[in-house]
């Protein structure tokens, strides 16, 4: 499969004399896709030759980042057992020297000739340089060596140090913010420099450059906009100190990367020119001889609409094609003109239709998107914007000036409307524009495009081409499948068409038409939790119930595939601790868990965290009052009486935490849970103790309540809340489940909730006596925890049930299904062997060394985390402009330096 090839012409004597030989020079993701394409059109005939530079097999750079943070994450892309084909052969570090355009063969660095009868030229691009004094002590962000580089380096520095690296990156483009985003990751200090006013000025205008500004210095980064480096400072031992910036201010630094953009690779054609250093070949003059390959003027050989050269038999596929005047680092395109090159040398007419430059992609947890004409160049185009800088949300829209026809749109911090907009483009759409904006309280038109909008030839996945008819072809049995045969699993879908296995952006897209396709057949839709699980959540929890498993790995040998997800993973673990009260981050279970679940704690948008005690019922006495005020005096916390009358502390580092809580479970706290999906409170009025209006004692019964469902697990967070009258104080009838008191007892009410979509509980039983109140809220929530989806709050699981109250009254009260003991039993379970986790994590060594901000330095603090007084008397988290003036600034570089900008979906 791989190794050096001393005399492929002996090779090519022994085979038949009407194989055609494919040489493909370079090994990127383009050059895989052309071999892959030539493998599923059948190599009869044929017989392909990879050649690459890198050792590795073909990866996806598009998943650079996952290697800068995790160097032992395979990207390999497709199956290694392609190359195990009799005609399709990989020669890893091979690099091309040059072409010999007259004798048909390509001579590699070390010497070997390979002759070919057609040459595909997939060679990509480099990461470009800055041109200023110390650019050689800087890091790119190109391949895999490059992001290892990077990990090693600042864990090297980490450790030599003895505290958080400044890591600066140079570029505020895609790839710059993706390779801070991934310094962040690592444990450095962010800091962006970007030569452009606003961050991804390619793709982005001026609004939502800013509010995705906003965001991410919302996430702990720095920066320096409008702005260009001038020199990269070090010490004598060649340490970079610092970047020196062309205003003269200094950005401390302790490691730079540059991700300014990229360059073709187009130094074959420029030496098959004559060009390669500014030459003609010898015995004649530049002016005399006509160049054999057309160049762009930034780079890049021109192709035809076929992808071939000026050459014939030489074509140019990815980064080191020139078209229409430009070089694009996009998988889509590349993966198109490696599929027409395929094509045409079977005997296809197949042609380019241009750029998809559509980007869509997360930041740190921020979700951008982009595409169409997303600057209105259109004449008379007409832009619909929303912008919420509060919240930092920038959502825009572009269409014809009669306000029908898509042009093109921006989102960010909501790109939700992306999915259903983006197959729309070029089409009238039926709604106003408004409707689409979801930030706006629209929306719902754009989950009705499947069914009403979506034309068969609307290209659902533009990085392989895919369109919505082949899509809705191959589920109904007449596409891409072998046989032909309905497809009606997503992994299936995905692996016969191709739809979604690049950047991602379209699986939601593509699960939705399979789901719509597969009603309209009348087929059940799958509830598989996620590729790994072919289980719905609720199959798995009666599994992982009946046959008692305790772990994630008897979960996964037993009914997973892979290494699981962000979907199972969590999931899992909370099935396991709603079945079983022992530790949530013990024996293997803290690496499953989300973020907040993982520190204990919830982390704020500065990088601290939140402390949340319980305090049930929302009674306190003044002794624990005054420890609460004391604890926050003395680490300087921010108090807030929240909505659920508890009191919260925020601007706790993670290191903090053992101790603020030593302090608070020493003092009668246990853990409030605000980070879990779980019982948060269960909120009460006086009721009869001392409001003349009270009917029942509700703050006995809140306290009851929230001591008996305390820690208890759920697929989303529980509310509750115990009114003393009708006057509903408490606004039981807002919660998950709300008890109001009556003059012969309390009215239950399941199914309420607040946030996006409130929904009001629903009486479930009425004037019951305490016993038979707790009886039914116990079999309540354990039939909710066992039968709801992942994240499925209350009301939406209760609105979805066959029945809907109806079939919960029949289960809960009327026990139709003969579970009910069942149901109680596996409460009692849970209150009996409830523990507080912060109580058990004091207890264990072991444990508390999950908190700490630096693993190679346990003592040192996050000095990058800072306050200022606020306007009433207590602290919050400077701004950016705030920590500029404390000296304390993360940076990145974004560039407007004329190299083409490169986007994260690069080949």
């Amino acid at each position: 499969m791989t190794g050096q090839t001393s005399s492929p012409q002996n090779q090519d004597a022994e085979r038949s004399t009407a194989t055609r030989r494919i040489v493909v020079a370079g090994g990127g993701p383009a050059a895989h896709r052309f071999a892959d394409a030539m493998h599923a059109r059948g190599l009869d005939g044929w017989n392909v030759t990879v050649l690459t530079e890198e050792a590795h097999l073909p990866y996806d750079r598009v998943a650079l980042s996952k290697a800068l943070t995790d160097s032992g994450v395979d990207l390999t892309l497709g199956a290694a057992s392609m190359w195990d084909h009799e005609a399709l052969t990989l020669q890893t570090g091979e690099r091309v020297t040059g072409i010999d355009i007259a004798g048909k063969a390509v001579t590699t660095a070390a010497g070997t000739v390979y002759p070919y009868d057609e040459l595909v030229v997939a060679t990509g691009s480099d990461a470009a340089r800055l041109p200023i004094p110390g650019s050689e002590l800087t890091h790119v962000y190109r391949t895999l060596e490059d992001v290892w580089a990077i990990n090693k380096a600042i864990a090297e520095l980490t450790e030599k140090l003895g505290r958080r690296v400044n890591a600066v990156t140079i570029g505020g483009g895609l790839l710059g913010l993706e390779s801070a985003a991934g310094t962040e990751q690592l444990g450095a200090t962010p800091i962006v420099i970007n030569g452009s006013p606003w961050l991804m000025n390619t793709q982005l205008d001026q609004g939502a450059g800013q509010a995705l500004g906003r965001l991410i210095e919302a996430k702990g980064f720095t920066v320096h906009g409008g702005v260009f480096p001038s020199e990269v400072l070090s010490d004598d031992d060649g340490q970079v100190t610092g970047v020196l910036m062309a205003d003269g201010r200094i950005i401390d630094a302790d490691l730079v990367i540059v991700a300014i953009g990229v360059k073709p690779r187009d130094e074959l054609f420029r030496a098959a020119n004559g060009t390669a250093e500014g030459t003609a070949p010898e015995g004649t003059a530049p002016e005399d001889t006509a160049p054999l390959f057309q160049l762009g003027p930034r780079g890049g050989v021109v192709i035809t609409e076929g992808c071939e050269t000026q050459v014939p038999g030489i074509w140019a596929i990815g980064e080191v094609a020139n078209f229409g005047g430009m070089c694009l680092g996009l998988v889509a395109p590349a993966n198109t003109m490696a599929e027409i090159v395929a094509d045409r040398l079977h005997g296809g007419d197949a042609t380019f239709p241009g750029f998809d430059t559509a980007t869509k992609l997360k930041l740190s947890g921020v979700d951008v998107a982009s595409f169409g004409d997303a600057f209105a160049r259109t004449e008379h185009a007409l832009e619909i914007v929303y912008a919420d800088p509060a919240r930092g949300v920038y959502q825009k829209i572009v269409t014809t000036d009669d306000a029908k026809t898509l042009l093109g749109g921006i989102f960010v911090g909501d790109a939700a409307p992306y999915t259903s907009l983006r197959p729309m483009l070029g089409r009238e759409l039926a709604a106003e524009p408004g409707a689409y904006l979801t930030a706006a309280g629209g929306g719902d038109a754009g989950d009705e495009v499947l069914e009403t909008q979506l034309p068969d030839d609307a290209i659902l996945c533009s990085c392989n081409n895919v369109s919505a008819g082949t899509i809705r072809d191959t589920v109904n049995g007449c596409g891409a499948c072998d046989g032909n045969a309905p497809v009606q699993e997503l992994g299936e879908l995905k692996g016969c068409t191709r739809a979604g296995t690049s950047c991602g952006s379209c699986v939601p897209m593509l699960k939705k038409l399979l789901e719509t396709e597969l009603t309209k057949s009348g087929v059940a839709v799958s509830k598989a939790l996620c590729e790994h699980i072919e289980l719905s959540r609720q199959e798995l929890f009666e599994t992982i119930r009946v046959l008692e498993l305790t772990s994630f790995e008897e979960v996964m040998a037993k009914y997973g595939t892979g290494a699981g997800c962000d979907i199972c993973k969590p999931t899992i673990a909370n099935i396991l601790a709603s079945q079983n009260s022992a530790y949530v981050l013990d024996a293997g279970r803290g690496t499953l868990q989300d973020t907040n679940d993982r520190a204990l704690a919830n982390m704020q948008k500065d990088g601290t965290y939140s402390v949340v005690p319980r305090i049930a019922g929302g009674e306190i006495t003044p002794k624990k009052l005054g420890v609460i005020a004391a604890v926050a005096e003395k680490y300087g916390l921010y108090t807030k009486i929240t909505g659920g009358q508890r009191i919260d502390m925020f601007g706790a580092r993670l290191e903090q935490l053992p101790e603020i809580w030593k302090e608070l479970v020493d003092a009668g706290f246990e853990s409030g849970q605000a980070y879990g999906k779980s019982l948060r409170t269960v909120k009460s009025c006086v009721g009869s103790t001392w409001c003349r209006f009270g009917v029942q004692d509700a703050v006995a019964m809140a306290i009851n309540l929230e001591l008996r469902y305390r820690g208890l697990r759920s697929p989303h967070k529980l509310k509750m809340g115990v009114s003393g009258c009708a006057r509903e104080c408490a606004e039981a009838r807002g919660k998950d489940v709300g008890v109001i008191a009556t003059a012969d007892g309390w009215n239950l009410y399941v199914g309420g909730n607040g946030g996006a979509t409130p929904a009001h509980a629903q009486l479930l039983a009425k004037d019951l006596d305490d016993d038979t109140l707790l009886k039914y809220i116990d079999r309540y929530l354990m039939y909710y925890i066992r039968t709801a989806d992942r994240l499925q709050r209350t009301a939406r699981w209760q609105e979805e049930l066959d029945g809907g109250l109806k079939h919960v009254e029949e289960v809960v009260v009327k026990d139709s299904l003969g579970i009910a003991a069942e149901l109680e039993a596996a409460m009692a379970k849970h209150v009996d062997t409830y523990v507080d986790e912060w109580a058990e994590t004091l207890k264990d060594p072991e444990r508390l060394r999950r908190f700490r901000s630096f693993v190679n330095a346990p003592d040192q603090r996050d000095d990058s985390i800072t306050f200022v007084p606020d306007e009433r008397g207590q602290m919050r988290p400077a701004t950016a402009a705030e920590k500029a003036l404390a000296g304390r600034q993360p940076v990145v570089i974004g560039s407007s330096i004329p190299v083409r900008a490169s986007d994260k979906n690069e080949v």
